[in-house]
Formats: C-alpha cells, sequence, structure tokens
C-alpha cells in the first residue's frame, strides 16, 4: 500500500481521483497550514508519498518517505534538509504560475507603454489630456525574456499573438519541455517561438535591442544582483523593466539610480526587496513605477488549487509506474545552485 500524506488544501475532485486509485492510502491533515511545524508522529511515521508546502519540523521521522511534492514554483524551503542524501525525491509546482504571470506582463507591457497611471491620475483631477504617450501600443515592439521556463514561455506566446518580437537570453540552447507541468495550450513547449535566442557571452547585445525586459528566472546565489548598474545602462532610455520573479534579481541602487536618473522609462515590478514593501520605500513616489504586492501569480489565484492538485495526482500516478516525474527537482537544485 502507497501511503500519501496530505498537508495543504486540495481540489476536492483531484481528492476523489487520489482516493480512487488502487493501492493507495490517502490521509489529509485536518488544519493544513503554511509553515513550517511538528505533525504527529503517528500520522506521519508511516508516509511514503508528501504533499504540501513546508515539511513539517519533524521530518526526520519520515523513515518511509521517498517523494515530497512541494505546491511553489520556489523549493528553497527544501534546502538543508538532506532529501538527496535519505533518498528521498522532490517535485516543485513549476508552471502552476505560468499563465496569470504572463498576463500579467502582458497587462504591465500595455499599462506602461501608454502611461494608464497618468491617466488614472488625470481622471482622479478631472483633466481632459488627449496626449500622445497616452496613445501607444505595443505591437513591433521587441520583448527581451530573461531566462525561458514556463513564464517566459507563455510570456512569449501571448506577446506574439500580439504583434510583439521575442528575444530571449538563455545560458543553454532552447529545449523542447516534456518532463515538466504546462497547462494544455499554453505557453512554447517546442521551443520554437523566440525570434532570436541570445546566449550568455551576448547579454550587452541582448539588453540593447530590448524595448521592455522581463526578469523570468528563479534566485539563486548566481542570479542574485544579475542586474546592475552596467546592465541598466545598457537599455535604451525609452525601455521599461519588469520584474514578476524576484527583487533582488535587480540591484536595489541600480534600479532606483536608473529611476532617478532616467537611463529607463519605467519599471514594473510585483516582486521586491521588503515584505511589505515599508510606506516610505522611495519605489512608491516614481509616478513612471507599477508596484504590485506579489500577486501576479499566488495561491488566491482561481485555478492555483486545481492546477496544483492535479500535478500532485498526476506524479502519484507516475510514481507508482515508476515514469518519469513532473517537475523534479535535481541534485543541484536542493543544494541551491
Amino acid at each position: 500500500m502507497l501511503n500519501v500524506l496530505i498537508d495543504m488544501p486540495i481540489h476536492e475532485p483531484v481528492l476523489r481521483q487520489l482516493r480512487e486509485l488502487p493501492g493507495v492510502s490517502v490521509d489529509v491533515v485536518a488544519r493544513p497550514e503554511e509553515k513550517t511545524r511538528p505533525l504527529p508522529t503517528a500520522q506521519i511515521q508511516d508516509c511514503e508519498v508528501l504533499f504540501c508546502t513546508f515539511l513539517p519540523e519533524n521530518h526526520a521521522e519520515m523513515q518511509r518517505l521517498k517523494l515530497v511534492q512541494i505546491s511553489s514554483a520556489g523549493y528553497s524551503q527544501l534546502f538543508g534538509k538532506n532529501l538527496r542524501e535519505r533518498g528521498i525525491r522532490a517535485c516543485n509546482s513549476l508552471g502552476v504560475f505560468d499563465v496569470p504571470i504572463a498576463e500579467w506582463n502582458i497587462a504591465m507591457m500595455i499599462n506602461l507603454a501608454r502611461d494608464l497611471r497618468g491617466l488614472v491620475r488625470n481622471q482622479e483631477g478631472r483633466i481632459w489630456d488627449r496626449s500622445a504617450r497616452f496613445q501607444h501600443e505595443i505591437r513591433g515592439s521587441v520583448v527581451g525574456i530573461w531566462g525561458y521556463g514556463g513564464i517566459g514561455r507563455e510570456t512569449a506566446r501571448l506577446a506574439k499573438a500580439l504583434g510583439m518580437t521575442v528575444h530571449v537570453l538563455v545560458r543553454q540552447p532552447v529545449q523542447k519541455r516534456e518532463t515538466e507541468f504546462c497547462v494544455p495550450g499554453t505557453g512554447d513547449p517546442e521551443g520554437t517561438l523566440p525570434d532570436r535566442i541570445f546566449y550568455g557571452p551576448e547579454k550587452e547585445d541582448f539588453l540593447r535591442s530590448v524595448d521592455f525586459l522581463v526578469m523570468a528566472l528563479p534566485q539563486t546565489a548566481t542570479t542574485t544582483g544579475l542586474v546592475g548598474e552596467a546592465e541598466l545602462r545598457l537599455l535604451k532610455p525609452t525601455a521599461f523593466v519588469l520584474n514578476p520573479a524576484r527583487g533582488p534579481l535587480i540591484q536595489e541602487t541600480a534600479l532606483l539610480k536608473a529611476l532617478q536618473e532616467g537611463w529607463i522609462a519605467g519599471a514594473a515590478l510585483d516582486t521586491h526587496y521588503q515584505y511589505p514593501l515599508p510606506p516610505d520605500h522611495p519605489l512608491w513616489a516614481f509616478p513612471n513605477v507599477f508596484l504590485t504586492p506579489h500577486i501576479s501569480g499566488s495561491s488566491l489565484s482561481p485555478r492555483f488549487l486545481e492546477r496544483v492538485s492535479s500535478i500532485f495526482l498526476e506524479n502519484v500516478k507516475r510514481y507508482q509506474q515508476g515514469a518519469t516525474l513532473l517537475n523534479e527537482l535535481t541534485a543541484d537544485q536542493l543544494a541551491g545552485h
């Protein structure tokens, strides 16, 4: 019998399907919480597959644990847990937020191009202003996507549909996506949509080419502070920066300087340097900056629970069959490299 423990909310139709799987026993924590805390030893000691956001504090007691499925795309909560050393495999929920974050990217590009903040200020001030800056379009613009995972691919698909040119910057050749979750009909599974692919040494050419720079890569030891003064100065003064990924990918002082001195035309930021962003932070004051409170993709998205639960259901089936799992993390990833 495969003992499955679910320590997070789950989509009810998926839970019913899990319970109907032959050879599977499903236990659900009565009051799941998105925080680390101990669970009763009797409840976890026979668990072989765990579905959660955070491991229980007493996870070392889970001697039979073989597979962890987490509900987030980020997986830093698994660092230092010695999962590989204990023979435990782990999968994340990459792909769950591709659709809403890509839609946020498109919305912010349009809002920045048309100076929606200025239009709203005019509306509130009862000002009738039909200036040309409110009438721009994004068709024909170049969107530069730094990183080409699920979010980057769905952003590329939507951008192409709107007549934009897509440039991407990656470290390795773009591959087909065969073992990562993708909402049907979305993204670029074959990796064929970009008009041009730039590699690491071509970073300067990439940055000079774009009208919108979209950060779409995870934060690691090597990507923290990836964009600094040198990178921002390479952008056109008419270019905009979008960061729905992680705030610290862009150096804070460099971004503030770029906005203050007009190296770039503006920014849209969904991820930040402090949570919550303090009321006195200078980013609040820029009229050409959109700030959203890390909601481009979150667990409150209407289809989050359905999608993340479907990943878990599929991985339980694949685990039973000895098949390749979706979104399995490598040893290097679990080590934070």
